[in-house]
């Protein structure tokens, strides 16, 4: 007999029992076609053999281990192509278990506690899903993109010692794993709450019309909007949630990936002066519906539908408001259809800035006013607009034009105030104003009301909140806001990472800073301001080699950068920290 070192594949099909209960022969002709289109062909060229076949089951050897883990990431991939699947011709699902381990050769069979291991790998993997024992991932490590989640050591039935499992990600990838790495050495908790926590999905369009597609996005922000002013329930912000837009989703999978118990998903069809919206609440951790309703409404209805559909989730998730909570939620802002469509069109040309998009953005802004003069939102980004302006004057010197478009952001912000006593988004439009202005206590003051006001708000946390407590001297409470942030929206911008990375640095805490800015360009190469951050972080403590190696990343993107010149814009309240930054970008050697 033959002793050898190889890769085992084990796959069988899930609910096997009940698909043959269902239609015998027809389950049997699909198996053995998914065998020849799918398993057999995959197995092939990736170098393996298939020495086993067990009714539903499948049992490969590879000879290398990473060869055997793209396999089955094939064989899932194709697996779950939805053109697999009907009413009539249910997909067939598999579960793939991966053991790397040595095995006795006897003929055309292969036995061994290797061959076992991975069959109970199988055993215990999800539908569409694989897991493999640890030794698997300590091999494939940086030579398969792929992400894996830790499951601990299980005790696998009539296995002696414990195994080490894991699952593989098959739509994700290392860096995801790379992700996850980060988050647990800064301690953030992804786990679900035990409160209530919810993910709301970008609504589908059941139209043929793409200029519905924003109608549809609007719709479901807006409920996002509602539900994070509660304070008693967690919601996901958009720009996590909005990653799934297009896409087939499993709710379990949005669970896992947003830390969530609950989800919300739905469609819209518009036509004429008559919508039609869909809504279903799910338990995401076991797949049961918690309600589901069909709206036929008229377009003038929207906003109250928007409530409504709000107050079925409070209900629904036994969500109890607190005094003077009902009054935020449901305050819908505007009643004039198409002052709402002009702000949704403009909100993320305003609020990301882009200054090709700007002039079209504050025509919409402007149109919204005119439309309804006493809607707050409207008033809020027009405000936004004139920060962005007072941020691009300042950062040129032009101080007349500075204080110009900081008036008047400040007397948008006091009018949407005016309107809505209680409207967030305008404290936190005002506190980067004042925070822009040194005017740290205001601004401090004004990022404390926009969090009670919204609990639930990612922007305010991590966008605004973070900055302004760190350039006012509560580095700490700027590090808790971000995380904060963080946690609220799962997918979140590199942005979180260079402001949490500020706080740290700030806070002393120097090495964890170079790693928030070290995965902020892992995320996204090209961002100046996080190869300058990681420069001077380097510099101050000390690791030249590096520090220089990242100013040299500086100047190839910036040739003429120069410390005064990047220092000038920089706004905290105590002086000493902007000469920290300068001398860590000096002891990397960037020029003066």
């Amino acid at each position: 007999m033959e002793r050898r070192l190889v890769g085992i594949l084990a796959a069988d099909v899930v609910g096997y029992s009940s698909l043959m209960a269902d239609d015998e022969e027809g389950t049997l002709g699909r198996l053995k076609a998914h065998r020849a289109d799918v398993i057999g062909p995959a197995v092939s060229e990736n170098n393996g053999n298939i020495f086993k076949l067990m009714g539903d089951g499948v049992l490969a050897e590879f000879p290398s281990v990473v060869d055997a883990v793209r396999c089955a990431m094939q064989i899932q991939q194709e697996t779950g192509a939805p053109a697999m699947e009907s009413d009539d011709n249910p997909t067939i699902q598999l579960r793939i278990g991966i053991n790397l381990g040595d095995v006795i050769v006897d003929g055309d069979d292969i036995y061994g506690d290797g061959v076992n291991i991975a069959s109970r790998l199988e055993r215990i993997a999800e539908a569409g899903g694989i897991c493999v024992a640890g030794t698997v991932v300590d091999h494939v490590r940086n030579k398969v993109d792929v992400g894996f989640e830790d499951l601990g050591k299980r005790q696998l039935k009539n296995i002696p010692n414990p195994v080490q499992v894991f699952r593989l990600d098959v739509g994700a990838s290392a860096s995801a794993s790379a992700a996850s790495a980060f988050e647990t050495m800064i301690g953030l908790d992804v786990d679900i709450p035990d409160y209530p926590s919810i993910a709301v999905l970008p609504f589908t369009i059941m139209s043929a019309d793409p200029e519905q597609e924003f109608f549809a996005d609007g719709v479901a922000e807006d409920i996002i909007t509602a539900l994070s002013k509660i304070s008693r329930l967690m919601v996901v912000a958009r720009n996590s949630t909005f990653t799934y837009k297009g896409r087939a989703v499993d709710v379990k999978q949005v669970s896992r990936d947003q830390g969530v118990r609950y989800v919300l998903e739905g469609s819209v069809r518009k036509g004429g002066d008559r919508v039609r919206i869909t809504a279903q609440l799910i338990d995401a951790t076991t797949g049961l519906h918690i309600w589901a309703e069909r709206y036929d409404r008229t377009l003038a209805d929207i906003f109250d539908l928007q409530d409504e559909i709000v107050r079925e989730i409070v209900i629904a998730l036994d969500v109890k408001l607190r005094e003077g909570e009902q009054h935020r939620v449901w305050s819908s802002g505007t009643r004039n259809l198409e002052a709402w469509e002009c702000v949704r069109l403009a909100t993320d040309s305003v609020l990301g800035g882009s200054s090709d998009k700007q002039p079209r953005a504050k025509q919409l802004i402007d149109r919204a006013i005119e439309l309804d003069p006493n809607y707050p939102t409207a008033w809020a980004m027009r405000g936004w607009i004139y920060f962005n302006e007072a941020d691009v004057g300042g950062g040129l010197g032009d101080h007349e034009s500075f204080d110009r478009a900081q008036a008047k952001a400040i007397d948008c912000g006091r009018r949407a105030l005016e309107l809505d006593p209680d409207y967030a988004d305008a404290y936190g439009m005002l506190a980067l104003v004042h925070l822009n202005a040194g005017e740290y206590d205001k601004a401090m003051e004004m990022v404390e009301k926009a969090i009670l006001l919204a609990p639930n708000s990612a922007e305010n946390f991590g966008g605004v909140a973070g900055a302004v407590m760190t350039k006012s001297g509560n580095p700490e409470r700027g590090i808790e806001l971000v995380k904060r942030g963080m946690r609220l929206c799962p997918f979140y911008r590199p942005g979180f990472l260079r402001g949490l990375g500020a706080a740290y640095r700030m806070a002393n805490r120097v090495e964890e800073a170079v790693a928030c800015y070290r995965e902020s360009i892992r995320r996204e190469t090209g961002y100046l301001a996080a190869y300058v951050n990681l420069t001077s972080a380097l510099g101050e403590l000390g690791n030249l080699d590096e520090a220089r190696e990242a100013a040299r990343d500086v100047l190839r993107q910036e040739p003429e950068f120069s410390i005064k010149r990047y220092t000038a814009g920089l706004s905290y309240r105590n002086p000493a920290d902007i000469e920290r930054i300068a001398d860590g970008l000096r002891n990397a050697g960037l020029p003066e």
